[in-house]
């Protein structure tokens, strides 16, 4: 008898069309990560673009994550085959790829991810078994269907570049940075942009993503934003992180201090 292993539900949902939301994760304490998750979120994410989390941190922080029904995430730092397979085997069930701006850049994140003959991802050691509550075999069989691989939109000429930068067979979901790709089309950085232009950024991409079939996501700064992106049917939704909501619930005790 085969060996089981913890189905990725949030790659479940969103094959169905069912929204799943989660946070990001900016401080690098397993405490942290784990407190988060004892939340209910459908997924957190460990971001190691910015900030200091290393890989040993990372390990412990998607360890503590896994404790839960929470899918344990990671951001790369760039997007190279070592980042992609090196979060993986430290047992991130997806990985999400920043400031992604071609075709040729999804095509290394879909092979980096997986293993042959659907990609070039080795074989080696590490906790991703562990992570899933399997078996190393039973691991390297399903983990080509479970990872879920996410393309991070967050500039200008990916947008110009949309749909193929989104037909490339592998890609699961893409999820929008709205800070960034403002500042690229020379508009005012913000989480929650209302410039007409950064909108029909949007639709063109929320349009893109349902023509090629790939799950379409967005980050949030509001619980109020989040309720609207999924009413416009944007199904993989994240709100702001740990870092934004310590700071946020700090200052509004500071600030009701009468002293």
């Amino acid at each position: 008898m085969a060996a089981r292993m913890t189905p990725n539900h949030v790659k479940q949902k969103l094959r169905a069309g069912t929204p799943s939301v989660g946070s990001w994760l900016n401080i690098g304490s397993p405490t942290s990560a784990e407190t988060l998750a004892a939340l209910g979120f459908d997924w957190l994410c460990v971001d190691m673009e910015h900030g200091q989390i290393d890989l040993e941190t990372l390990a412990a922080m998607l360890a503590a994550v896994g404790r839960y029904p929470v899918a344990p995430l990671a951001r790369v730092p760039e997007i190279t085959e070592g980042a992609i397979k090196r979060v993986l085997d430290a047992g991130a069930w997806g990985f999400v790829a920043p400031d992604v701006r071609s075709r040729e850049e999804v095509e290394l994140m879909v092979a980096a991810a997986k293993y042959p003959p659907a990609g070039v991802r080795s074989f080696g050691g590490g906790r991703h078994a562990l992570s899933f509550r399997t078996d190393p075999l039973t691991y390297f069989r399903r983990a080509n269907d479970e990872v879920l691989i996410v393309a991070q939109i967050e500039h200008v000429d990916a947008i110009r570049r949309i749909d193929d930068i989104l037909a490339v067979p592998g890609l699961d979901a893409c999820y929008t940075g709205p800070s960034d790709l403002c500042a690229s089309a020379g508009l005012t950085p913000a989480l929650e942009p209302e410039d007409a232009e950064f909108e029909a950024m949007m639709q063109r991409l929320l349009a893109a993503a349902r023509r090629r079939g790939v799950v379409p996501g967005i980050h949030c700064g509001t619980p109020e934003y989040a309720n609207r992106r999924l009413a416009e049917g944007w199904t993989l939704v994240g709100i702001v992180n740990d870092l934004r909501f310590l700071t946020a619930a700090a200052r509004s005790s500071r600030d009701a201090i009468k002293a």
